[in-house]
Formats: structure tokens, sequence, C-alpha cells
């Protein structure tokens, strides 16, 4: 299709035969990883792809939704709502200043990781009024897909309580990610001050208690992806353990690996034919987690750069693809928890780049809300980390303390996970 419009374009406005006709990507979720795949298929198609959140590695993106189902079921707790969401709002409070201003925003996940304890969070209250709702059915990361044009609807009680150590002991695996039995780690997790969407529980009124929400965002990919069944959803997680949801992973990677898993390393022909690559990354997504993006731009480096030091292979990559992660955003979003920054403008600055050579060595973004509304700011560029000096004045600082805390090894699996 690519060939097709370029060709149509030329022939519509009457382009000169030999004249340029620059060809530009842009997608976010699900529609950045499809234009990871056009980078890595066909790459000498394209003169700028600009990609968010990208749901690529599919294999393990999708089977890891059901990983904080796992652990409730495996510690046999099934936390209220509130409780996980108040985990998160202490923790926004606490980690809000560690990168310098006072905003609201937790623009530094990584010391957030390194330097708060969830275990101080025990024994706070917490207080959700009573609320209601109702579904059609096709949102995304629905909990059960229900007839064409029915509806359901449900009440949740008002809750009361305190946070307890058994909500943090869920919270604190969550955030460690997924380990096998054998404590080989499998897949990463998502950063400090995100909310725990996955492990949203459900309440059942005929118990009067919150129970298991099975997320169909994984639960639909584990039947019809791995078990091949028409199904929508597991109808239970009974026998399936930490090393179940691994050997999902394991069969999808392989079974997929040409076309879902979307994490081929080599782009030398995209990279040869001058193309460029704006990715970012909301560091609070909660769907997509931001270290998915850092792992893809390690393997990145390390595979096109090969006897290069971490710097010089730094430097090279940064000449045609520059990763930047979003302080504070969510999933392809502004983040309702936090009125952080959202790039706006990522087009025309891909146009500079491709057109006109100016490398963005930082991405405008605008704050939409909060204190410091209609302020723009300057995302770093991966490596690089912010710091806010004065509440006025940001620098983006090298940290490798902090550049260490985003680096996984997958060691639970015999193939290379990249």
């Amino acid at each position: 299709m690519t060939t097709v419009g370029k060709a149509l374009t030329q022939a519509f406005y009457g382009v000169a035969s030999d004249a340029k006709i620059y060809t530009y990507y842009e997608g976010c979720s699900d529609g950045g990883r499809e234009g990871w795949s056009q980078v890595q298929r066909w790459g000498e198609e394209y003169d700028g792809v600009i990609v968010g959140a990208p749901a690529f590695r599919y294999a393990q993106q999708q089977i890891n939704h059901l990983t904080s189902n796992v652990i409730e079921k495996t510690l046999d707790y099934y936390p209220p709502p509130c409780e996980m969401d108040k985990i998160v709002n202490l923790t926004i409070a606490a980690c809000d200043a560690l990168d310098g201003r006072a905003d609201g925003v937790v623009s530094r996940t990584d010391l957030c990781k390194l330097n708060f304890n969830l275990n101080s969070t025990i024994g706070e209250s917490y207080y959700c009024a009573e609320s209601s709702g109702s579904s059609l059915g096709f949102a995304f990361g629905q909990r059960k897909r229900q007839a064409d044009n029915s509806t359901t609807s449900t009440t949740t009680p008002a809750q009361n309580g305190t946070v307890t150590a058994e909500g943090v002991a869920v919270a604190q695996q969550i955030l460690e990610g997924l380990f096998d039995s054998v404590g080989k780690q499998a897949y990463l997790p998502w950063q400090f001050a995100s909310s725990f969407e996955d492990a949203s529980t459900t309440y059942d009124s005929t118990i009067d208690s919150f129970v298991l929400d099975i997320k169909s965002t994984g639960g639909e990919f584990a039947t019809k992806f791995v078990q091949l069944v028409d199904i929508d959803n597991l109808s239970s997680l009974d026998n399936v353990t930490y090393d179940t949801l691994i050997e999902w992973m394991n069969i999808a990677m392989i079974r997929y690996s040409d076309t879902l898993q979307t994490t081929v390393p080599d782009l030398t022909t995209f990279q040869s034919t001058g193309g460029k690559i704006i990715h970012y990354h909301g560091e609070n997504d909660d769907s997509v987690p931001a270290a998915s993006s850092v792992h893809y731009y390690d393997s990145v480096r390390t595979i096109m750069n090969p006897g290069m030091g971490y710097n010089e292979s730094v430097e090279a990559l940064n000449d045609w693809y520059r990763l930047f992660l979003v302080p504070g955003a969510a999933h392809c979003s502004t983040n309702t928890l936090q009125p952080g920054p959202y790039p706006q403008v990522n087009m025309a600055t891909m146009i500079n780049w491709v057109e006109n050579g100016i490398e963005p060595t930082t991405l405008n973004a605008t704050v939409a809300s909060g204190t410091y509304a209609g302020e723009t700011q300057n995302l770093c560029s991966w490596p690089l980390r912010p710091y806010w000096s004065g509440n006025s004045s940001m620098e983006c600082q090298y940290d490798q303390a902090s550049i260490d805390s985003w680096t996984y090894t997958f060691d639970a699996f015999k193939l290379p996970v990249y």
C-alpha cells in the first residue's frame, strides 16, 4: 500500500518522476507495533517513523496482562481496588519531588524504584465511595465480552479500610516482574507510580467480597493464540502458575516470531536508506511497560553497533533513532493521576529532522492540566534523565544507577528476547 500510495500521490499532484516523495508513519500502541513492523520489513520505503508505546514482543506483552491475576491467586489475596489506588497515590506523593520539582508528576520513576519503600504505605487509611458503571463490552482491556448491543452494570460498594501487608505484597511482586519457579526473570514490570489496572478485582455481592477478575486482554490471547480455541477468555486460573505463563509466552514467541513479535533488532536497511525514528513511551503506562521500549532500544543499539562501548553506541544510534520517555504519561495519553506533559507536535519535529536536518535532541511536550498547564517542557532523549532545579530549570542528566534500574535480562527463556 505504501508503494501504491507513493505512485498515486505522484500522479495526483503532478509531481515530477524524479522528485522526492517523503513517506511518514505515525501510530501508538498496536499502531506503534505496526510501525515497527514496517521499519523491520520494508525499511527502504519510509523516511520517518513515529512510534508510541508499541505493543511489540506480543507473546510476552499479552500474557503479561495475566501476571497480576496469577500473583493475586498465588498469594491468595484479592485487594479492593481502592486499596491499590491508595498505594499508587501514596507512591506518587512520596516520589513526586525526587526529580527536583513538586508538581504532582513522577518524572523519575527510576529514583522512585531505588528510594521508595512500599511498606511505608501499610496502615494508611483509604476510602472510596460507592460506584456503579456499565460497559458495552468492547473497551480495551474489557473484563468480559458481551453479546452484540448488550451491556453489563456493576455496583461497587463503598470501600473503607487501611492498606494491608497483603496488599503491599501484591503490589511489590507486580513491580518486580514475572519470574519462574527457580528465580529466572521472564518479563519486565510496570514502573513505580503506575496504576495497577491489571490487578483490579471485582465485587461479588453473594459473598460480600472482592474476587479475582481475569483480564481478557491476556486471557483471550491465551485461549485464541496459544491454546487455539475460540473462547473469549480463560474461565479460571486454576493450576495456572508463573511457569504456566512463561510456557505460554514461549509457545507464542516461537509461533509468532515472524509476525506479532515485531522485535527484529537489525534495522540496517532502514538506517542505510536514511530513515529516522522518534520513539516515545509514557513512563507510567499501565498497559505496555515503559521498560519494554528501553529494552528494544538497547537491543537495536547493541546489534547495530557491535564492538562499541555504551556511550559510543548511544551516540551512533541517536543519529537516526531517538527514544523519549514521557514523565507521568499513561498508555498513549496523558494520565488522570499525574498532570504531566505530552508530545503534541511529533510529526512537525520529524519532518524538520528528515527534510531540514534538525536533530531532535529533546522533544517538545505540553502540560495540559494542573499548576503548570500550558507549559512546554523538553523531554530528554534516552538514556539521559530529567532533573529540575528551583522548579523552573530542567536539565537532562546521565545517571548510571537509574539506567541500570531499567535493564532486564530474560534468562527464563533459552532464545534471546529482543
